[in-house]
């Protein structure tokens, strides 16, 4: 290995090590724990250091959201995989879907709330950005209904559900009333 590639190598390894430190303590803290001074201090290098990977908070919450997405990707197509009938994959897709919201809180508002300096459904969108439309797109096409735009009702299907994992994170919604919310979505939006 040349030093150049070992170089490369260690700058790859520094970049995951404050990625992964950030989303660790904004899952324990918050986002607005997660500082570069306390990033820093956390993985033992300099603020400069940092500053040459990332260019302040925003490209971490950045950086966090394309490891989400890339995430949540592959947690609903592992869900929508399983199951053997359309109706069923819009199911578990929606269960895959807030499941993560639930587990993934802060990774989640990365994704969803707060700017990270990514652009959403333009030219220039990431690709794990793209991927992970994409795969919620490839079960939700197939329930869409006859003449009803595949994307424009997965869309539609997406933004139903993170209303529901905001409203249920925020506590206005019954928890014991998560499954029924799944199957009326599923019911009304899907046509199966």
């Amino acid at each position: 290995m040349s030093v150049q590639e070992r170089k490369q190598r260690e700058r790859a390894e520094r970049e995951c090590l404050i990625v992964a430190t950030a989303r660790e303590l904004a899952e324990q803290q918050g986002w607005d724990a997660v500082t570069t001074r306390r990033l820093a201090e956390r993985i033992e290098y300099s603020q400069p250091v940092l500053y040459s990977h990332f260019r302040g908070k925003r490209e971490i919450i950045g950086a966090v959201a394309l490891q989400g997405a890339a995430e949540l990707a592959t947690a609903v197509r592992a869900a929508t995989s399983a199951a053997d009938r359309p109706r069923a994959r819009a199911v578990a897709l929606a269960r895959a879907y807030l499941d993560f919201a639930a587990r993934n809180p802060a990774v989640y508002d990365a994704l969803f709330q707060l700017d990270g300096g990514l652009a959403y459904a333009q030219e220039d969108t990431p690709e794990p950005l793209k991927d992970a439309f994409a795969a919620l797109l490839e079960t939700l096409g197939e329930v869409a209904g006859d003449g009803v735009h595949p994307g424009l009702f997965t869309e539609v299907f997406w933004a139903a559900l993170h209303g529901l994992a905001t409203l249920t994170r925020a506590g206005r919604l019954l928890p014991e009333d998560a499954e029924p919310r799944v199957e009326l979505l599923v019911d009304r939006l899907a046509m199966v």
